[in-house]
């Protein structure tokens, strides 16, 4: 019976809890009265009050009101609250039945946001799981994509009629003289996934597979357990291999490499998804694309993926949004009181100025450098100091070196990756460099024994010093 397998999907899948507040999207189809009506039925198992959600794409005119219509008249009979919304899809430059799909998510978005509703209920059924499996295999997709349907979403999403045949539906509402509409676009050639309805998947059934419409459904239910495992080992995984810094994900091109192919895949849609905010877009030759990136014996390169930029730089991919890596602008120039810190624009971290007298005693600095390297002395600096980025044809004299070095020379020599040289701090005096970052003082201006005043100059990472100050 359709109720009682309408029951068991909705406990196995935990999609209500008692006392929720459920929305019901009743386009007017057939689908989302059955919905409707078993959701009736089962209501007082969960104490479930409902309401009913309507969007008028206004794709179909007349049509489309009269849909509307019938939604207002079956929701008034049943003493149930209806939202009826509205949206111009034939205005989206996406193609239509995208742009549908996006104005239903965004208005039961705003439904789950600014109601009381805690979830709404879809009426997708096995047909419509078995149609997406097809649809999204003949377009590429992997295992993700073979999910197809989800019978919840984090969203809030859920879809009870999921286990049932459209076939059982038009039986439950016959045998309850239940009216419905049906809407002439669903005969419509124009749309991909009628193509599929009514050519590809009775051609299969035909001449392949009488059960082919129970060996997709399957495939989509093998495919959601594979990726509920993923999902709970992305996180450990991206915990390990991914860096999140100055607004971009770094991975190491070599961790990548040693990775099994199957993870190294799953990590790279990750950070795909992380730096994006989605997956749209992006394909399987966009993965690969980047993992032949990473392990290419050349350490530079770039794949651009639908607004994200995928970058290599010596030993390093860097995920993020596209232009954010540019080497050309976002320079500075700031004034370096001593004592004093000041804060590296478009990073986590600041420079600590701080003046010590040599008859102090005083520990090492807490820093990643010694007490030795990050001093200078104070009294062969003149003039104001400042901090700037590092910018080509910067050279000076770093200690450890025999003369005088490029600090391009520096970075290739230690494999600082491209995308963190722009902002690169630079302490000067005058024209001349004083202190780099990681390279330390100039020999000119280092501190020796006859020092009397030094300057300590240290890195702080402003999310510690924030936390600090909490």
């Amino acid at each position: 019976m359709l109720v009682d397998r309408v029951a068991e999907t909705i406990r196995r899948y935990h999609m209500f809890q008692p006392g929720q507040h459920a929305g019901v999207a009743v386009s007017g189809g057939a689908d989302s009265v059955c919905l409707l009506h078993v959701l009736l039925e089962l209501a007082p198992h969960w104490d479930l009050r409902l309401s009913v959600l309507h969007l008028n794409h206004g794709l179909r005119g007349e049509e489309s009101k009269q849909d509307e219509e019938f939604v207002r008249a079956l929701a008034a009979r049943l003493g149930l609250p209806a939202t009826v919304g509205a949206a111009d899809v034939a205005a989206s430059p996406d193609n239509l039945e995208q742009a549908a799909r996006e104005a239903r998510l965004a208005f039961f978005r705003e439904q789950l946001n600014n109601t009381s509703m805690a979830r709404i209920a879809l009426g997708h059924t096995r047909n419509d799981q078995a149609e997406t499996v097809l649809f999204r295999f003949l377009r590429g997709s992997g295992g993700a994509g073979l999910a197809a349907i989800h019978p919840v979403t984090k969203g809030g999403i859920v879809r009870p009629l999921l286990s049932a045949d459209r076939a059982d539906v038009e039986q439950y509402l016959r045998r309850r003289g239940l009216a419905w509409r049906e809407d002439s676009s669903n005969a419509s050639p124009q749309f991909a996934r009628n193509r599929i309805r009514h050519q590809l998947l009775p051609q299969l059934r035909r001449e392949w597979n009488p059960a082919i419409q129970d060996a997709l459904t399957r495939t989509a239910d093998w495919a959601l357990a594979e990726e509920e495992y993923w999902e709970a080992e992305i996180a450990a995984l991206a915990a390990r291999h991914l860096i999140e810094k100055d607004g971009g994900l770094m991975a190491r091109v070599e961790s990548l490499r040693e990775l099994p192919l199957a993870v190294a895949r799953r990590l790279v849609r990750h950070a795909l998804k992380r730096a994006k905010g989605d997956l749209r877009g992006i394909g399987f030759d966009h993965i690969a694309a980047i993992l032949n990136l990473a392990c290419a014996k050349n350490g530079s390169g770039r794949v651009q993926i639908s607004g994200i930029e995928v970058r290599r730089s010596l030993d390093w991919l860097r995920f993020a949004v596209s232009g954010t890596d540019s080497p050309r602008g976002g320079g500075y120039r700031l004034p370096a009181p001593v004592p004093g810190v000041v804060r590296v624009p478009g990073t986590e971290i600041a420079i600590s100025l701080e003046l010590i007298e040599k008859a102090e005693t005083f520990a090492p600095p807490d820093s990643v450098y010694n007490s030795e390297t990050d001093c200078v002395d104070w009294r062969s600096l003149s003039g104001p100091l400042e901090l700037r980025n590092w910018k080509p044809g910067d050279q000076y004299y770093p200690r450890g070196s025999s003369g005088e070095e490029k600090i391009k020379v520096l970075f290739q020599k230690a494999r600082i990756p491209f995308w963190e040289r722009r902002m690169w701090p630079v302490l000067t005096g005058g024209s001349l460099i004083v202190w780099a970052k990681q390279f330390g003082p100039s020999m000119r201006f280092a501190s020796g024994p006859g020092c009397t005043t030094i300057l300590r100059i240290r890195e702080a990472n402003c999310r510690e010093r924030n936390s600090e100050s909490v």
